[in-house]
């Protein structure tokens, strides 16, 4: 194979742009890979790992533009590079000639004057200029852009306070205003349950269930995961379930996040106390008296906390809704069963492949009961920190949504390309057991999902026939029927390849505890 690159500088596309010519670039004839992503440390830390850094690349910065393909000779390589070279002019010319399209902010509301939120996404260095510039013309913002300092953060939540209006993130991806997703959100139907998140996948699992269990949504609203820190003081958390509380379209409140910091719960306690409406919190990882103490119904996982809410809205038992627990883990021990036996002896470790953050967090919370140690790069505890990201050691759960791997490129629920990467990496893999991956649907994520993953997962069952092995692959997918991408369709077309799909995260990462644990290694 023959490797062919470029540097451009003082070029910008989009992340989306690059991802979709490196995808049409792989498929051309002779091209076994191809990227185009921002020259930043992590991103040629992949290209090494993939066999595609050249020498030219050393000296690029991050503000540099990195083509690179491989071939299998030269002449296709440098076809292909001449290739993406002329469809990003085309590209860089068309967008320069585009009429009717404003170029800023205050361009944008003159067109549209009755504009009351904006959604920013650019970079992180420009972001909180045009957050402050929205908040001054007296409009909500949802800040999609990360990489913004917490001081930055600080300044415009207590800015847009002031001013009575909801300043989400920075980094916030989810929010469902008014029946409207937007950035990654989910299409679910109107309802009469309020959800406040600091986590973007735990806003659209909770969101997600709650459709499938018959509820509704009446505003779901993210604020960026470090609102709930003590530096941040829960500033939109805080407006967002006050709004909430007096809310006459909203009958019970979901509150989820990490477990907030000290001062967060203290004042959240007292927000609580003075509401009428039932209050469910999924604090993942919280001892339940800590939500049990505010007066709150406390959830142990995403799944829980939507049907205690649908049950409350509804007026219902729980139990008439839910899963049976004695069903379900009578489920599992079949799918042990069928699966865990057909193993190779060498295989042991569960690997956890994940988009979501808040779905490895929870994974990690239910894998580590049972199988002890679970590596990941989510945490500071020394015991349980990969030493390197991009290799797995014993039980691993990776969030491939973290800085290291997006700076630059598209959120690996847009771009599958690593994830790609990661399931071949760990079926190789003589000791992989399990391989328990997110699939997260909706607005803002990948269109066509099972595009992505069904030859990958393909390929490795091949291989690991070839090598007598089996490796058992569970999944969740979150989202709804009513979704682009359609959960039934996504859901059948795993199954049909035999993945086993289970309903939430939670089940996800349960079964998969428990197939790995059936192999007597912790």
């Amino acid at each position: 194979m023959i490797a062919k690159g470029k540097v451009l500088t003082g070029h910008y596309f989009d992340s989306v742009s690059l991802m979709l010519a490196a995808r049409d670039l792989r498929a051309m004839p002779g091209i076994a890979d191809a990227a185009l992503v921002m020259a930043t440390a992590e991103n040629k830390t992949i290209l090494r790992s993939s066999g595609m850094e050249l020498s030219e690349f050393t000296q690029a910065g991050d503000a540099d533009l990195l083509i690179v393909v491989k071939g299998e000779s030269e002449e296709l390589a440098k076809s292909a590079l001449d290739t993406a070279l002329s469809s990003l002019n085309k590209k860089r010319s068309k967008t320069n000639t585009t009429e009717n399209t404003s170029k800023s902010l205050l361009g944008a509301l003159k067109n549209n004057p009755d504009t009351n939120l904006v959604l920013i996404s650019v970079a992180g260095k420009f972001a909180a200029h045009e957050a402050r510039a929205a908040l001054e013309n007296n409009m909500h913002v949802m800040l999609f852009s990360n990489n913004v300092s917490i001081e930055y953060e600080v300044d415009l939540k207590t800015f847009a306070h002031e001013k009575g209006l909801l300043m989400m993130g920075p980094d916030c991806g989810t929010a469902i205003i008014n029946g409207i997703p937007l950035a990654f959100a989910n299409l679910v139907r109107r309802g009469k349950i309020g959800i406040v998140a600091a986590s973007g996948t735990g806003l659209q699992e909770v969101a997600s269930i709650i459709h499938s269990a018959g509820g509704g949504i009446s505003q779901a609203i993210g604020t960026g995961g470090r609102d709930v820190k003590n530096k941040v003081g829960g500033i939109t958390f805080l407006d967002a379930f006050e709004a909430l509380k007096n809310d006459p379209e909203t009958n019970v409140v979901v509150l989820v996040s990490k477990p907030p910091e000290s001062v967060i719960l203290e004042k959240l306690a007292a927000a609580v106390k003075g509401i009428t409406k039932p209050v469910v919190t999924i604090f993942l990882g919280a001892d339940k008296s800590v939500s049990r103490k505010m007066g709150a119904y406390a959830a142990q996982t995403l799944e829980e906390s939507a049907y205690m809410a649908v049950a409350l809205s509804k007026k219902i038992e729980m139990n008439e809704i839910a899963p049976n627990a004695k069903v379900r883990t009578e489920l599992f021990r079949s799918i042990v069963h069928d699966k865990a036996y057909r193993m190779a002896k060498t295989q042991k470790w569960l690997r956890g492949i994940f988009s979501g953050g808040t779905f490895a967090h929870e994974a990690l919370m239910i894998s580590s009961r049972s199988l002890g140690i679970v590596r990941t790069n989510i945490t500071n505890d020394a015991q349980q920190k990969l030493t390197d990201s991009w290799l797995s050691c014993e039980h691993t759960i990776v969030d491939l949504g973290e800085d290291e791997f997006t700076v630059g490129r598209p959120h690996p629920m847009i771009d599958y390309s690593l994830r790609r990467k990661r399931i071949a990496q760990e079926a190789a893999d003589p000791e992989t057991a399990c391989i328990l991956l997110d699939v997260v649907l909706g607005f803002g994520s990948h269109e066509d999902p099972l595009s992505e993953l069904i030859p990958e997962i393909r390929e490795a069952q091949r291989n690991a026939q070839a090598a007598k092995r089996y490796i058992a692959f569970v999944a969740s997918v979150t989202g709804t029927e009513l979704d682009p991408q359609n959960r039934t369709r996504v859901v059948e077309g795993l199954e049909n390849i035999g993945v086993f799909v289970l309903p939430s995260n939670a089940a996800a990462a349960e079964c998969a505890t428990m197939i790995v644990s059936a192999r007597g290694v912790n």
